[in-house]
């Protein structure tokens, strides 16, 4: 028997780090979209009132029966684009609760994208979407009576009677900070709906050694349907049985994610037929178009099937235009030649500064029934309110600070919304 030398095992150790670095250099020159963290926003906010549109509904049957009807409620989880986080959307959630619809981003930081690079698997984003869904479907049936709820929870809590807020590390623990957060703050904040999970750098280090897919075909193929079963790492409390389906608002690639976490086919070898939990959908600047390139791969997995209006999610694609490709900077051009067809430079498109309008509106190309918006003036995201963004995209945060608006202001943000 012949014993491999150790150097071997350091050796592989190595070329794996080099494989990490070769990813993320790949997307960020294909891509070139910043990791950054916002600014804190340190405005109150006061939340409104919701009143649900139906009584609670019966429960699921987690041993594989069908899911009887669900009431649809007024409220949203957002989903964050690639490499950002919860900080970056946690205004855009404030805004629309100011509106009166409860809203929750997906609890993960940016750095959480990083076992994706290169095209890779989207399974860990689609676990982290259907756990935000899931917890806040679960909890629907207290959004229409928010202020009643969190009212008579402060009065108890002013008399000594909540229980203090901990760190969520168990699924008991995160079942004692949701039962606190609905008799306390949640007219506030429904972000505190949602709890917390246990995610370490280390899980994140071996899910981007073992995620299928990409520029390096971990796994053996680049193509989804020959994606290995794999589960993504982390620790997810289980949520409550489900008491409405709510609305999904994808910004980015968040929103063609979104499609593939509504399928019911396999995605990696699980099928998590959001559509049981979701009555809306709608995409923020969204590429839904097909493209050259691994990155596109799961776009174009997403485009393999028609989703009408028999799935009973109604569907709105908004893009934005105004940044011309030929004048806006070279992270602009590049991103409209990254989502575009072979031959294209991106210089002859237009649309939001990062996905020309031709791509953010193809999910009618799949989704027949969805409705479209075009919005003059609106640029993808907010640079000059996030550090980096200077560095990253100069041209871009040179238009945002001169009062360009983004998808996220709160006169955009009407535009869209209302359509909930």
């Amino acid at each position: 028997m012949t014993v491999a030398p150790l150097h071997d095992g350091i050796g592989r150790r190595i070329l794996e780090f080099l494989s990490f670095v070769l990813a993320l250099a790949h997307t960020a020159s294909a891509f070139s979209t910043p990791i950054i963290r916002a600014r804190r926003n340190n405005k109150s906010n006061t939340r409104s009132a919701l009143t649900a549109r139906h009584a609670a509904a019966a429960p699921s049957n987690h041993q594989g029966g069908s899911l009887p009807p669900l009431p649809d409620i007024r409220a949203a989880v957002i989903v964050p684009g690639f490499l950002t986080g919860k900080d970056e959307f946690l205004p855009l959630a404030a805004s629309l609760n100011d509106m009166g619809i409860p809203a929750a981003v997906v609890p993960m930081p940016n750095w959480h994208w990083l076992p994706c690079l290169g095209g890779r698997s989207m399974r860990p984003m689609l676990e982290r979407i259907d756990f935000t869904v899931r917890h806040l479907a679960g909890v629907a049936g207290n959004l229409g009576d928010f202020d009643r709820t969190a009212a008579e929870g402060l009065g108890r809590s002013l008399e000594g009677g909540a229980p203090g807020m901990g760190e969520v590390g168990t699924e008991d623990e995160g079942l004692r900070r949701r039962q606190t957060t609905l008799t306390t703050t949640t007219a506030t904040d429904p972000q505190l709906l949602i709890p917390n999970f246990s995610y370490s750098p280390i899980d994140c280090y071996q899910d981007f050694r073992n995620n299928p897919g990409g520029v390096l075909e971990v796994g053996g193929s680049a193509e989804v349907d020959e994606y290995p079963r794999w589960d993504p790492r982390g620790s997810f409390p289980v949520p409550p049985e489900p008491a409405g389906r709510v609305a999904l608002i994808g910004h980015s690639a968040g929103g063609w994610i979104c499609r593939a976490y509504l399928s019911g086919r396999e995605y990696g070898g699980k099928s998590y037929d959001g559509k049981r939990y979701v009555h809306s959908l709608i995409t923020l600047g969204s590429p839904h178009g097909n493209a050259p390139g691994p990155a596109f791969k799961g776009v174009e997995w997403v485009n393999g099937e028609v989703m009408d209006s028999s799935s009973g999610v109604r569907a709105l694609a908004v893009a934005g235009r105004g940044y011309k490709g030929d004048s806006c900077g070279e992270l602009t051009q590049n991103a409209y030649r990254f989502c575009c067809p072979v031959g294209s430079d991106g210089s002859q498109y237009d649309g939001d500064g990062v996905t020309p309008v031709e791509s953010a509106l193809a999910m009618k190309d799949y989704v027949p029934h969805a409705d479209t918006m075009i919005l003059d003036d609106v640029g993808h995201f907010c640079w000059s309110d996030v550090f980096g963004g200077e560095a990253f995209a100069p041209d871009l945060t040179k238009l945002h600070r001169e009062g360009r608006p983004w998808y996220g202001d709160s006169a955009v943000i009407e535009k869209w919304a209302g359509w909930l």
